[in-house]
């Protein structure tokens, strides 16, 4: 009798647990996985993973930039509807509209009555409209470490389901550098410990520099592949992080109730990647391992867009109003804030509406690798520091991607990190001519008005095609989708087209 009864126990709370939700995500990392053909790359988790759910090779980050670009993961719109232009923190100071609120993914979520938690990097901003129920706190640049503080959590029992926003700062550029290597410029660290130690409990994957993949954007330097080797080091701690999230699930026998979702905010941090509209700054891993599909390891070619991200997560539980791509339990902002002073009299909106999503939900496509979904993606870059002024408007698709140096007549303006990274300094200590990649030092700093490529044939963004005489049409044709674009998604620095 006691047996069956323990049985009818267990079976109720794993009843209480379905379509659980965690979200993973990684900071300033490209798709350095063995998932998406990495052949250094060990991360045995990460590719278990995509081999159990769908891979998507097309997805993009609306912003290389962390806090804008976490704004669009964690609201659904652009940034530059959104609010927040650039980084959150300190001086800088850019934060979302409080009227986002009505659309916030951990808002929603709780409103489908979701236990919501975040651990890790949060870098948004206000913190009320971007409001967990539960903080978590952990060591961000050991995983491991931050999916044991998450066990708990997970194992609750409760009739709720649960909302889990992971998010590391691995691989981000930080921690001093490599003081061993043998040069001049030294290798930041990205998270790594000095003198090949290993953060507590992990059980570190060292890379030799001449090992590495350097990616065409980048010069095949020692200093490059220096930096890279630790970049890789970093990749790999995170991969320990998510396989002890799956033994947490499968313990408590939710693993096939849970939707687990890997990406990143943006891509590597290096000039070229980072704060860049290029594909090596936008361009992002993406894998879905949803429990109730029943075709898994499938590999999509399909566009998506982190602007995608939150219809999406809200359409797996339920609470997506299709009709007009938003929430079914919307909260209106003005009846949120009512009697709230310290909002009542500010610009709360910027006199936009926050009742429908940009993005689409791709729950449809998961499974299906013939599916299409966005026939373009876009770029939205306008500051990472404050200091940083250098708006940039991307369209790509499948055949051509066009960029709009908005202040081209300004130096492209560098990340800090950026900026000091060996990789660069190196190749700038050789004058304007040297080559970065496959630009010139110069041509990467003093950038033209437009630029288009064939991404058919130049998947590197290697030609610029605006100034050709043969593509005077497909520069107009690809201009005016990008004005059609701004004008459908508000983005107020459409104005530039008349007076600029």
């Amino acid at each position: 009798m006691k047996q069956i009864l323990l049985l009818i126990l267990l079976a109720c709370s794993v009843q209480a647990a379905e379509k659980n939700i965690i979200f993973f995500i990684t900071d300033d990392q490209s798709p350095t996985l063995g998932c998406y053909g990495d052949k250094i790359a060990v991360t045995p988790a990460i590719d278990s993973l995509a081999a159990d759910g769908t891979v998507f090779l097309n997805a993009y980050a609306t912003t290389a930039s962390c806090a804008a670009s976490r704004s669009v993961v964690m609201s659904g719109v652009h940034n530059h509807k959104n609010g927040m232009y650039g980084h959150s923190h300190h001086f800088h100071k850019f934060s979302s509209f409080h009227d986002v609120v009505s659309l916030s993914l951990p808002r929603v979520l709780a409103n489908e009555n979701y236990r919501t938690a975040q651990i890790g990097k949060y870098h948004v901003a206000p913190e009320e409209v971007y409001q967990f129920q539960t903080y978590l706190k952990g060591n961000a640049r050991n995983a491991l470490q931050m999916a044991n503080k998450c066990e708990s959590f997970i194992k609750e029992k409760s009739d709720k389901p649960f909302f889990l926003y992971f998010a590391t700062e691995d691989p981000h550029r930080s921690g001093g550098e490599n003081e061993n290597f043998e040069g001049k410029l030294k290798p930041n660290l990205f998270g790594n410990k000095p003198n090949k130690a290993s953060h507590t409990g992990v059980k570190e994957v060292f890379y030799k520099p001449e090992d590495v993949i350097v990616p065409p954007f980048l010069p095949d330097t020692k200093e490059s592949r220096s930096e890279l080797s630790e970049y890789y080091q970093s990749i790999s701690r995170i991969d320990t992080g998510l396989a002890r999230l799956v033994k947490i699930l499968k313990e408590a026998g939710i693993y096939d109730k849970t939707l687990i979702v890997f990406t990143a905010d943006h891509g590597m941090a290096f000039p070229g990647g980072k704060t860049t509209v290029f594909e090596g700054g936008l361009k992002v891993p993406f894998i879905v391992r949803n429990p109730y599909e029943k075709n898994r390891g499938v590999v999509s070619k399909a566009l998506l867009s982190h602007v995608d991200i939150t219809p999406s997560l809200l359409d797996f539980a339920g609470g997506l109003d299709s009709k007009i791509n938003g929430p079914k339990k919307w909260v209106n902002p003005r009846d949120y804030w009512k009697g709230k002073e310290y909002a009542a009299k500010e610009n709360r909106n910027g006199r936009k509406k926050f009742r429908s999503y940009q993005g689409k939900s791709w729950l449809p496509l998961l499974g299906n690798k013939d599916a299409e979904h966005h026939t373009a993606v876009h770029g939205s870059h306008t500051f990472h520091e404050i200091q940083m002024y250098y708006p940039m408007r991307s369209l790509r698709d499948k055949k051509y991607k066009i960029i709009w140096n908005i202040a081209h007549q300004l130096p492209y303006p560098f990340a800090s990190d950026l900026w000091a990274a060996s990789t660069w300094q190196a190749q700038l200590a050789k004058g304007k001519d040297a080559m970065y990649g496959l630009k010139t030092v110069d041509q990467y700093v003093n950038r033209p008005a437009f630029e288009l490529y064939e991404m058919v044939k130049d998947p590197d963004e290697a030609k610029n095609l605006a100034a050709s005489p043969e593509y005077a049409a497909v520069l107009k044709e690809y201009q005016a989708k990008l004005k059609a674009f701004q004008k459908e998604m508000e983005d107020p620095w459409i104005m530039k087209w008349s007076y600029e």
